[in-house]
């Protein structure tokens, strides 16, 4: 049987009660992913293999490198090394001595800038959005464990969701790097042609002032994560008009900013 992408059989020793026994493992692959366009480097990122374009195109709509309309397609091409996604636009940009080099971690957001304000962007201002019920995100919140097979063969992947007005999840993807999952994300709404405000984005890790930046620049007015966010986070939300919610678990969430989009009471 063909192992999914994404993931690796390793031997390991497990020690129970002073007992050893080898068994095989199952770990989370991450494999360096270059991003090129019209084959030019921009950046490397560490990744899990699997959905790399829509990871191609959530990525160059958040970075702001290209617009929806620049985008003709993306070639993947397999190396020894890695991976590389050659990008290809509609306006070819000379070779900037600015551009990132991005030094392979899946948990970085700032490695290659060099610029401060190219760390810190203002969010673009999301628009008005919609209004969910606490049962449309409970409901959202008991659906994402079944939908994370990586994450339940590894227990080392990061989730990212998109859900309707009512919870149901439409597009689920994973990756080592929570911020590769949330690209994944965006670059598959974008390629579905769904809108990103009828609905609102939860994610398995913290919500950290990148993860809010990616979200108001896709246009999703709500960003829900189990975990805590930053307090540039908050300050970033609450200046672009974005309802963040984090420590989201069944019957307790803690909403930093513009609440009006979550609907109390009766």
């Amino acid at each position: 049987m063909a192992r999914s992408p994404g993931l690796a059989d390793r031997e390991v020793l497990e020690v129970q009660g002073g007992i050893a026994r080898p068994l095989r493992d199952r770990l989370a692959e991450e494999v360096p992913v270059a991003v090129h366009y019209d084959g030019e480097p921009f950046a490397v990122m560490m990744a899990s293999p699997g959905d790399l374009e829509d990871f191609a195109v959530g990525f160059s709509l958040t970075e702001r490198r290209i617009s929806p309309g620049d985008l003709l397609g993306v070639e993947a091409r397999e190396l020894l090394e890695g991976i590389v996604l050659d990008i290809r636009t509609r306006s070819p940009e000379p070779p900037d001595h600015r551009a990132r080099s991005l030094p392979g971690r899946s948990g970085c957001g700032i490695c290659g800038n060099r610029l401060l304000e190219d760390v810190v962007r203002r969010p673009p201002d999301v628009g008005h959005g919609i209004v969910i019920t606490a049962a449309a995100l409970e409901a959202a919140l008991a659906a994402l464990q079944q939908r994370q097979p990586l994450n339940a063969a590894t227990g080392a992947i990061h989730a990212a969701a998109w859900c309707d007005a009512n919870g149901q999840l439409q597009l689920v993807r994973e990756d080592v790097g929570r911020h590769n999952a949330f690209d994944k994300l965006i670059g598959a709404l974008h390629r579905a042609g769904l809108e990103a405000d009828a609905g609102f984005a939860l994610v398995t890790s913290r919500a950290s002032y990148e993860m809010v930046t990616k979200a108001a620049t896709a246009g999703i007015p709500m960003l829900v994560a189990l975990s805590a966010p930053t307090a540039l986070a908050v300050d970033l939300a609450q200046g672009c008009g974005l309802s963040l919610v984090g420590f989201a678990r069944p019957g307790r969430q803690v909403v930093y900013t513009h609440p009006r989009r979550l609907a109390l009471g009766d």
